[in-house]
């Protein structure tokens, strides 16, 4: 099979996968009724501590740091910027230099493609079992720094032949929290027989994308691999034969919109070349400037016995945590967590134009980003108490909180990742807008069909975790 005929047969296989609700192995309602089963199954213990009594992490030398100087550090960083109302701040950060695994294994079953979920418990989820990827893990998890067991089915993926590779990217992760960190985003797919355990199941990707209009109940990594999944491009009669199969009635029509918006390359009020061009200018102009300071010289910070914490009690706080959970591959560990303020709130607002979905994008810099500015939500408020704010400051808050209900197509709490992140969950909206949002945007914001999206998710440093996490939820049934 040549590079084309492939590529066209993996969209067929994921769109076939999309538009399935029901597997050939748990039905939907019972899967929640399963992740609730893991749950119990499981022991659980996490308590805060100090930063003296973490075992092999230290505060030592400005920094936290593990003994063996892998997995990860939290450091002290200054940033510089003429970016934005407030030009200097001092803040923590999670240096994680390794690029890791967030991995499916998808098989056919009955013709339609699955996706092999792990029910896995990370020590910050909110519930502590969350429907993660097969392989989710570190290269100090996957090299056994720890001195546990391997991750299972890493095998497979070390050693996958290129034609069995259906999807490979680098993303980003929180900017605003990680210092320039991606993960690698892979799917591949088998047709061997594998082995099976207790704790995953096989899934389609309609049903995926159903669980992710429950709160909490599919984790981080999961929702920025299946927000990469490609859908190429058709031709409009197709999308309206695609339309016809997919529904029996007239009910799903902001679905059929979506749909329209994945596979329409044309129409669109932009170019692909114009956004291309849009985001230059802004990373031409505005510079970023990120120094290394010890945690005990930041500015409004204070490093407490087992906290370190915003003056004003705002942001985020780094605390020390004990974690006993039964089934990981080590048993018993203390680490360094990140513990937010508060719920924060992550946002698309949506208009027709052209007859086609648009999505209002803004450009947005983050500290931690890798080449400055990537593409956000229209709306996206993680470090400050958006509840507080002065509406105006922020560009279609106040649209976005007082929504009609009719207008509101997904409104869900999502979790952060919980091996970095302590309980933190955001709410994850997405509006359709009429006429009374204007297609002239705020100066950084710009039009782009859901099409136009997943070309950007094709390549590097384009798209950030929180657009990624709503693009991800966006169902065609």
């Amino acid at each position: 099979m040549n590079n084309y005929n492939a590529n066209e047969h993996r969209v067929y296989e994921f769109l076939t996968s999309a538009f399935a609700p029901r597997g050939a192995f748990m039905q939907t309602p019972d899967l929640i009724e399963w992740l609730s089963a893991q749950n119990k199954k499981v022991e659980v213990n996490i308590s805060k501590t100090t930063f003296e009594n973490m075992g092999q992490w230290q505060l030592s030398n400005g920094s936290i740091v593990h003994s063996s100087g892998k997995f990860f550090s939290i450091d002290g960083i200054r940033i510089e910027t003429n970016w934005g109302p407030i030009p200097q701040w001092d803040q923590p950060i999670i240096n994680q230099c390794e690029i890791g695994y967030l991995g499916f294994i998808a098989k056919e079953f009955n013709g339609i493609l699955h996706f092999l979920m792990q029910a896995k418990i990370e020590p910050g989820n909110v519930n502590y079992v969350q429907l993660s990827p097969t392989l989710q893990a570190t290269r100090s998890n996957y090299t056994q720094v720890h001195h546990g067991k391997k991750p299972l089915y890493l095998e497979f993926f070390q050693n996958a032949k290129p034609h069995q590779i259906l999807m490979d990217q680098l993303q980003s992760e929180q900017g605003a929290r990680f210092l320039r960190k991606r993960n690698r985003n892979i799917i591949i797919k088998t047709d061997d027989d594998i082995p099976m355990y207790d704790n995953f199941v096989w899934l389609t990707l309609g049903q995926l994308k159903k669980l992710m209009q429950h709160d909490n109940l599919v984790n981080m990594d999961t929702r920025t691999v299946v927000s990469g999944i490609p859908f190429g491009d058709f031709e409009p009669d197709v999308i309206n034969f695609f339309n016809y199969l997919g529904y029996d009635s007239n009910s799903n029509e902001i679905q059929k919109q979506f749909l329209k918006s994945a596979l329409t390359k044309t129409g669109s009020l932009h170019t692909i070349e114009n956004i291309i061009t849009f985001l230059t200018q802004f990373k031409s102009i505005y510079d970023l400037d990120v120094q290394k300071v010890s945690l005990h010289e930041l500015s409004n910070w204070v490093v407490g016995d087992g906290e370190i914490y915003h003056r004003e009690n705002k942001y985020f706080k780094v605390i020390a945590v004990d974690v006993e959970i039964g089934n990981r591959e080590v048993l018993k560990w203390s680490q360094p967590m990140v513990e937010p303020a508060q719920e924060g709130l992550c946002a698309f607002v949506c208009r027709e134009i052209n007859g086609i979905l648009h999505f209002a994008v803004q450009a947005k810099l983050e500290c931690g980003n890798h080449d400055i500015i990537e593409f956000a939500p229209t709306v996206q408020c993680l470090t400050g108490n958006y509840r507080k704010s002065k509406k105006a400051q922020l560009p279609f808050l106040k649209y976005v909180l007082s929504a009609k209900r009719e207008q509101i197509v997904f409104d869900t709490l999502q979790s952060e990742e919980g091996g970095r992140f302590f309980r933190e969950q955001n709410r994850n909206m997405i509006v359709i807008a009429g006429d009374d949002v204007p297609i002239e945007l705020p100066e950084k914001f710009v039009w782009m069909t859901l099409n136009q999206l997943y070309t950007f998710l094709k390549f590097n440093n384009y798209l950030n975790i929180q657009a990624r996490s709503l693009i991800a939820a966006i169902s065609f049934i």
